[in-house]
């Protein structure tokens, strides 16, 4: 591996933290499927990009130094 990325957008880590909370959610009673914890991770994964996106925008209008 070459590149590297920061950890919010690993999908491993948040497909991780989905398996986690399923787990313990099953020791509480509650039920989540493979599938759903598939398109929990998939939903949180955007969440976190577009935040992403909007914090960059944000900060690049806020910014008080010209780009180049």
């Amino acid at each position: 591996m070459e590149s590297s990325k920061p950890w919010y957008l690993s999908r491993t880590v948040w497909a991780s933290l989905v398996t986690v909370a399923a787990a313990v959610g099953g020791l509480m009673g509650m039920s989540i499927g493979a599938s759903d914890q598939a398109l929990m991770s998939e939903a949180l994964l955007q969440i976190v990009t577009a935040v992403g996106g909007v914090i960059a925008v944000l900060s690049r209008l806020s910014a008080t130094e010209k780009i180049g």
